[in-house]
């Protein structure tokens, strides 16, 4: 049985909690083709412990977009996302906390998904990385709306929400959740690779930061506007700086602030995903 044949499948206790029936069907097909060592991880530690001695083994992770983005931060943090291709089975309590891993591809529904593990193709795809070495796999929203409850990021608070939301793997959650309330316009300076886009002289609605692909970022700023609509400014960058007031946003499913600058850089091709052929 070759390396690409043996998984090491670490399962989510959230996911176990609210999908127990999804979590048995994954753990089935992927132990009937192949070579399985199950992890059932109680704590941020020993799901980073897992991941870290992994071996040759493929790390597959069963959970929802907070536990994908965990085991991308855990591998980040080891310098070891050029070597590792993750796989993931998307299990949660409702659609919006599997989003992200769906809007980069993974199939819905445990069998689908977990197929697509056994028979898929790894597939390198760019990574946001900021100033302080937090990873983006998807987007990065200001104001941080979004249509599922975030939680404030924040170190501090980890091993709280963990014990908050039965363990789940989630790097910078902090100690109480809340719903994101969009406020008013937002006086920000934008830059692209050193090219201010907006002004603290101009109000803006939203920022939005995407990878874009070919190791360039596309951001979109949209101004507010008192009567005709200003058209959003849109451009492509490896490197983003936002600053300004005391700002909060959201990057893929965790709020982060408030905060007065942050950078995004473009990492090309910094990760494995594995995906349908």
């Amino acid at each position: 049985m070759s390396a690409r044949d043996q998984l090491l499948v670490v399962i989510d206790p959230v996911a176990r909690r609210t999908d127990g029936e999804s979590v048995r069907i994954a753990k089935d097909v992927l132990g009937a083709g192949a070579g399985v060592k199950l992890c059932l991880p109680e704590g941020p530690e020993e799901f980073a412990k897992a991941l870290v001695k992994r071996g040759s083994r493929r790390p597959v992770v069963v959970g929802d977009d907070r536990a994908l983005l965990r085991a991308v931060a855990v591998l980040h943090r080891e310098r070891a996302l050029a070597s590792a291709v993750l796989s993931v089975v998307p299990v949660g309590a409702a659609a919006s906390a599997v989003r992200l891993a769906r809007g980069l591809g993974v199939p819905a529904g445990a069998v689908a998904a977990a197929r697509a593990v056994l028979e898929g193709t790894p597939r390198r795809l760019d990574l946001l990385v900021d100033d302080r070495d937090g990873v983006v796999l998807g987007d990065v929203r200001i104001p941080p709306v979004g249509p599922q409850d975030a939680s404030a990021g924040g170190a501090g608070g980890e091993r709280h929400a963990w014990l908050r939301t039965c363990q789940s793997l989630v790097r910078t959650l902090g100690a109480r959740p809340s719903r994101v309330v969009p406020g008013g316009p937002s006086r920000l300076r934008v830059e692209a690779d050193g090219v201010t886009l907006v002004d603290l002289d101009q109000p803006v609605e939203g920022v939005s930061v995407v990878p874009g692909g070919g190791g360039f970022a596309r951001v979109e700023v949209h101004p507010a506007s008192v009567g005709a609509e200003i058209a959003p400014v849109r451009a492509r960058a490896r490197l983003v700086t936002v600053s300004g007031p005391d700002f909060r946003y959201r990057a893929d499913a965790v709020v982060t602030g408030p905060v007065r600058t942050r950078t995004w850089q473009v990492r090309p091709q910094a990760w494995g995903l594995t995906l349908p052929g």
